[in-house]
């Protein structure tokens, strides 16, 4: 008997995994990287090297020696606390402040309530769309979004008698593919994006403004994009939906097993009492956020005669009060919390997800601080920049920016994990795009990596998240593999990919400010 071949799509998976397996974690990656540039500065120290400035005027630099004793005392004195804990003035500290508020809410059971509430009432018809909808927006709490949306889709399309992967192919698009669009500002990855692009440029005199002057807010210089970009994926991923992925599957076999209990996505009474108690949450968030605005939080014109709005200033802090009021109410209602030590809980528990981030901003902060002190990243930059500029790109910023997308999205194939490729990407590129185009600012150049690192996570088995969503498919297709289920997600990959890119491309091009 001949030995049955694989599927391009089970071929492509195969690829990928050998390839990404092969790639060390990315911590390992930085760990690497640290004596490599410690041992570049050695060859180049007291290498000089002349960029242009932000305002057009020359800038000189020079590599410095590491090996010397000021030089090895300077990594020393700052390993710890302004390399790292304090590194971007405190970027750590602030994501750590948004996932407790997050984990407070998430733990209490809130974003799951909410997610069952919304899709048992979901009409035949609009079925796709709010699937899509809401996984989109659940991507504020990662694991309500993979652990409870996807697999009440699928429970949902099995009501109706239809195929459940194509509910759950859609949910799951939304929530991965449509990872960095929401409709909620200040999320943990506009903070872990945003604050660190602005380390990233400032790190190498580029001016943290838009193209027009105007100071760009890290939580928020996105906004109009992903507000505008979650309708417009929502209605993309409804249209793949019934262009191509039911037609697809709507009259491939399937089996709903008796282990399938409906019981478990249906809301419950003490769920009920949740969500009511999180209606009065709102008004107290809001009158407490309301009042903080009006008040001390309010704007105010400074002795120079500019005008201040603390408010915007800090508005990841009212966005993570938001949160815990919403997530005691919920769960206190419900009966989740019982006491301040249950929230405290809530809040350790979201802390425990942050090991690997502490691990992974331990090495890479402080590789970028060698960098920034070394000079040698400033040297890097130049050199990347003249080699687009041989290439006459200067002059065709557009491309810059589908390159740099391409670019991310096959890097998002072999390394998982939004931060990881965000601190090896971002402190190369927001500098050098900048550099080649002063167009190319570096809130562009965020959201260029956003759309790219969201697009290609359905179509890798490097996302954490797939081996999870595989074995819920495989509840109703016993047998299906990755090579299956990269087939039936690549049509959502790859018109996202183009739409996303695209609707980029039109902000930039009509100047459509991407945030406030």
């Amino acid at each position: 008997m001949s030995q049955q071949q694989p599927s391009r799509g089970q071929s492509f998976t195969q690829f990928v995994e050998r390839v990404g397996h092969k790639i060390p974690d990315p911590v390992i990656i930085f760990m690497a990287f640290y004596p490599l540039a410690f041992l570049a500065t050695i060859l180049l120290g007291g290498h000089t090297f002349e960029t242009i400035g932000a305002g057009g005027e020359p800038v000189g630099y020079q590599i410095l020696p590491m090996y010397q004793a000021e030089h090895v005392r300077w990594i020393f004195d700052n390993a710890l606390l302004q390399n790292w804990l304090a590194f971007g003035n405190g970027v750590l500290a602030v994501i750590m402040v948004v996932m407790l508020a997050i984990g407070v809410a998430e733990n209490s059971g809130l974003f799951a309530a909410l997610i069952k509430r919304a899709g048992t009432h979901i009409p035949q018809q609009w079925l796709p769309l709010l699937l899509m909808f809401l996984g989109i927006t659940s991507s504020v709490a990662t694991d309500a979004g993979y652990l409870v949306l996807i697999p009440l889709a699928g429970l949902l399309y099995a009501g109706l008698g239809k195929n459940p992967l194509i509910g759950m192919a859609a949910a799951f698009a939304g929530v991965s593919a449509g990872f960095s669009a929401n409709l909620i500002p200040g999320t943990p990855i506009d903070v872990i994006i945003g604050m660190n692009a602005q380390v990233f440029a400032e790190s190498q005199g580029i001016p943290f403004t838009t193209a027009d002057g105007a100071p760009l807010r890290p939580a928020t210089m996105h906004y109009w994009f992903i507000a505008t970009s979650t309708v417009v994926l929502a209605f993309t991923g409804a249209w793949v939906t019934r262009r191509f992925v039911e037609p697809k599957l709507e009259h491939a076999p399937f089996e709903v097993p008796p282990d399938i209990n409906p019981g478990e996505f249906e809301v419950g009474e003490a769920e009920r009492r949740g969500l009511k108690a999180a209606g009065w949450g709102l008004l107290v968030a809001a009158a407490a956020i309301g009042g903080l605005i009006l008040g001390p939080l309010g704007a105010y014109t400074d002795e120079s005669g500019q005008e201040v709005l603390p408010f915007l200033n800090n508005i990841i802090l009212l966005i993570s009060l938001f949160f815990i009021i919403e997530g005691v109410f919920f769960g206190y209602a419900s009966g989740n919390f019982r006491g301040v030590a249950d929230v405290v809980k809530a809040m350790v528990k979201q802390m425990n997800t942050m090991g690997y981030i502490l691990v992974l901003t331990f090495f890479s902060y402080n590789f970028l601080g060698l960098l920034r002190y070394s000079g040698l990243g400033s040297y890097i930059t130049y050199l990347g920049a003249e080699a687009l500029v041989g290439l006459g790109l200067q002059e065709f910023p557009v491309l810059l920016l589908i390159g740099f997308v391409l670019t991310t999205a096959l890097i998002n194939l072999f390394i998982g994990g939004l931060t990881s490729k965000w601190m090896l990407l971002g402190p190369i590129f927001v500098p050098m795009l900048y550099f080649v185009n002063p167009a190319m600012t570096p809130d562009l150049v965020a959201a260029a990596f956003r759309v790219a690192d969201s697009a290609t996570n359905i179509i890798t088995p490097m996302m954490v998240y797939s081996g999870v969503i595989l074995s819920f498919m495989r509840k109703y297709r016993p047998g299906l593999g990755f090579g299956d289920m990269l087939l039936i997600m690549l049509p959502y990959s790859v018109v996202f990919l183009v739409v996303w890119t695209a609707l980029l491309v039109a902000f930039f091009v009509v100047g459509i400010p991407l945030g406030f």
